[in-house]
């Protein structure tokens, strides 16, 4: 391992042109080493960036002169570059990209990750997203590591040591950050419509957005709750306080909670810092089917950006705008069909902003989950009960969960298509 210092860096001397560069997503972006590379993108063009879920202005369109940006979706401030039309986006479940890498169908060949300071036994914790970094560090020929000094020491599944790391950067910076959603009216009549599905020992997967961060709260009442997401956010930290959260009814890591990213603030980052209570995981361990279809009573929680009257959902695209990503949402509603006694719900508000219908006919963009897959749907106005249901069981169900305002179109539409009959 060589150390580097932060004004002496010059990614040139390890990133070729032609490499694929992978970078910590969300939270754990190593914002010196992505600046850097922004910085210095001329001295290696052409290179190729794969992008995840991005929440910082370290990008922009203008850096597509040198960088040809690839993404898995269009989660955060990736959502601009796709706007922008500079990013290819790869439709993968989130755990298609971890084999993806493993097998070689997608080039892995320089690593910038971001982890704490060495522990006493010299083991660098990846301290706040695990996603497929650890298989990407394994198979980079060139890993260059910032250890920054506030990313704190959480308990990870494999920390990085000295021998995977071939350059060293050290700072001390703050963290990136995304703060909890103020929920509105509409969010929490959502989410009390969601809470009927949500027993005690419940085992629960939920992401961060203004739905979850209105349901975390009513969840303190409940016992013997546990943990299995992709992710979580600072909501999660005053329901494990409340006592609500033991994870000691899960058939798999009892008493710690499992989770593939922070995605919070310093109150997350400390709670999490030398919690042994707190685990982050690869995908391979948060979003397998068979491993999560263990747990019983495991409830997935996701969003989308429409759902049509058959039950497929779309939560990627709306019409050519790209807006979300694949991402885990049908792991985790599969898993959550197999679990003994558990549901897969899809919460979103019955319209827009703007007023338009989200519970519609035909998609405008791609099937996300499809309709064999579908569960509960769940707007303000009600819940869609999926499982098992006829197309004519399934429309009258989505219709009556509709923004009021479009129930009387969505029959007519329905209609026209020859999905009912005239009685």
């Amino acid at each position: 391992m060589r150390i580097v210092e932060e004004e002496r860096l010059d990614l040139s001397e390890f990133i070729r042109p032609g490499d694929t560069v992978v970078w910590g997503q969300a939270c754990a972006e190593p914002l010196t080493l992505t600046e850097a590379l922004v910085r210095q993108r001329a001295k290696m063009s052409r290179i190729r960036g794969l992008i995840g879920a991005n929440f910082s202005s370290t990008f922009s369109a203008e850096h597509a002169d040198h960088i040809d940006f690839v993404g898995t979706g269009a989660v955060g401030t990736v959502r601009q570059l796709a706007k922008a039309g500079v990013v290819d986006i790869i439709p993968f479940h989130i755990t298609a990209c971890d084999r993806a890498i493993e097998n070689g169908w997608l080039q892995c060949d320089v690593v910038l990750v971001q982890v704490s300071p060495p522990d006493d036994e010299g083991r660098y914790s990846i301290g706040l997203t695990s996603d497929w970094i650890r298989t990407a560090v394994k198979h980079a020929r060139v890993v260059v590591a910032e250890v920054n000094a506030q990313v704190p020491q959480t308990t990870c599944t494999e920390p990085l040591t000295e021998a995977d790391i071939d350059i060293r950067v050290d700072t001390d910076r703050p963290l990136l950050e995304v703060k909890s959603v103020v929920p509105g009216e509409t969010d929490h009549a959502i989410a009390r419509h969601a809470l009927e599905f949500i027993p005690d020992r419940a085992v629960v997967q939920v992401g961060i957005g203004s739905v979850p961060d209105a349901l975390v709260p009513m969840l303190k009442d409940h016992k013997g709750l546990g943990i299995h997401s992709g992710m979580i956010g600072d909501s999660l930290v005053d329901l494990i306080e409340s006592g609500a959260v033991t994870n000691e009814f899960k058939e798999i890591d009892k008493g710690v909670t499992i989770t593939g990213a922070l995605l919070g603030t310093r109150k997350l980052y400390d709670f999490c810092d030398r919690n042994p209570r707190i685990r982050l995981a690869p995908v391979s361990h948060t979003h397998d089917i068979a491993m999560v279809s263990s747990l019983s009573n495991f409830i997935s929680l996701n969003s989308a950006v429409e759902v049509d009257l058959s039950g497929q959902i779309n939560a990627e695209a709306a019409g050519k705008s790209y807006l979300g990503a694949v991402g885990g949402q049908l792991d985790y509603g599969r898993a959550a069909l197999r679990s003994p006694g558990g549901r897969s719900i899809i919460a979103l508000p019955s319209a827009t902003a703007d007023g338009k219908s989200r519970i519609v006919a035909a998609l405008s963009g791609p099937v996300t989950t499809p309709r064999s897959d579908a569960d509960l749907v769940i707007t303000e106005y009600g819940v869609a009960e999926l499982r098992a249901k006829s197309f004519g069981e399934r429309i009258k169900a989505l219709i009556a969960i509709a923004h009021p305002s479009h129930r009387e179109q969505l029959e007519r539409e329905a209609f026209v298509a020859g999905a009912v009959h005239a009685r």
